[in-house]
């Protein structure tokens, strides 16, 4: 280590214990405020490895002026004003990946290769409070949601478009148009007048597959399957209000969503359907790993009714996604209504605030 000098080291340890402390605050949001493991876990381990990198300069402290600091009074308009938990640990997020910056230029005065350290920490920084923030707006946005219906033709019983009013009568909190064969004009037309009726009934509209038809149409979103566009893609494409959801089947699959940061994650087959026949059935106790490991917000799909939608509830409280069993029924709204009663009592998420 070169020969440390007095005004570098004084300002790595202001941005040392900065970087700290803003840690702490998202650590502390995502253990308490979302119940999160996955990003609780990793933003502690940034904390520790920030001190160790920073170990070896073990005359840093006595570098520290606290009475003699001429910022120590200065206040930015708004430094008091929090309007939520949420806001606390993203302003946190913002002095984390600045302090950060910080440590990592001065460092290169002191010891070049703690330069080069430091930025190593900086990106990993950006990836959890990337994260951090995602999670908490998919919580606001989608964690009221309970029943989710799919819309597909050939499966209702009546006219496709009374069948989605029956459903929302019923309760659905989401729609789905999900038609894999009609030419794009007709299924934006389509679209655009579920959208409409949704927001009639304060409800979401999600297309499937399609951010293009999402984004012509006025969705509120786009659902995509393993084999369609990444989540990082339809973000370039969709506005930031849209919300993404994506299709997960095995643990490995959950990783990767939960790395992309959807608004939310499905996660099926929980039981054997007619609907959309799989070779492997991923069943409750998949939904019960997925959300030990992540609070974005989590949607049951394949298979379910209101006969085994108990089994998958105490797997996880979660927003339970259906189609047979509500559009292909005699009474479309008697039958949504029933599963969202049965689902009524569960909270799947808070609203992110903490």
């Amino acid at each position: 280590m070169s020969k440390p000098q007095h005004v570098p080291l004084r300002i790595i340890d202001a941005n040392f214990n900065r970087a700290r402390e803003a840690l702490r605050v998202m650590e502390e949001y995502a253990r308490f405020g979302l119940d999160d493991a996955g990003l609780s876990g990793p933003l502690k381990g940034l904390r520790h490895e920030l001190s160790g990198a920073l170990a070896p300069i073990t005359e840093l402290i006595s570098h520290r002026e606290i009475v003699g600091d001429v910022g120590r009074e200065v206040r930015a308009d708004g430094e008091y004003e929090r309007a939520d938990a949420a806001h606390v640990a993203t302003a946190a997020g913002k002095r984390l990946t600045e302090a950060l910056r910080s440590i990592e230029e001065y460092g290169k005065i002191v010891d070049p290769p703690l330069g080069a350290a430091v930025e190593a920490l900086r990106y990993r920084a950006y990836e959890l409070e990337r994260r951090l923030v995602l999670t908490t707006r998919a919580r606001q946005r989608f964690g009221h949601a309970r029943l989710y219906v799919l819309i597909t033709e050939s499966l209702c019983r009546g006219d496709w478009f009374e069948t989605a009013a029956a459903a929302l009568r019923g309760g659905a909190d989401v729609l789905q148009l999900r038609e894999k064969d009609l030419p794009d004009r007709e299924l934006i037309e389509r679209a655009a007048r579920l959208a409409a009726l949704c927001r009639e009934h304060e409800a979401l509209m999600i297309v499937n597959d399609r951010p293009d038809i999402a984004l012509a149409s006025g969705a509120d979103g786009v659902h995509l399957g393993q084999d369609d566009m990444s989540v990082a893609a339809a973000r370039r494409i969709l506005p930031s209000t849209a919300i993404i959801g994506v299709s997960t089947h095995t643990s490995e699959q959950i990783t990767q969503a939960v790395d992309a940061s959807p608004d939310y994650i499905a996660v099926g087959p929980m039981f054997d359907t007619a609907t959309k026949p799989q070779e492997h059935i991923a069943g409750p106790t998949l939904l019960a790993g997925a959300k030990k490991r992540t609070s974005i917000p989590l949607v049951a799909i394949g298979g379910i009714d209101d006969q085994n939608v108990s089994r998958v509830l105490a797997a996880s409280p979660c927003c339970v996604c259906v189609c047979a069993a509500v559009v292909a029924q005699a009474d479309v709204e008697s039958a949504a209504r029933r599963l969202r009663d049965l689902t009524a009592g569960t909270q799947p998420l808070t609203n992110g605030s903490g």
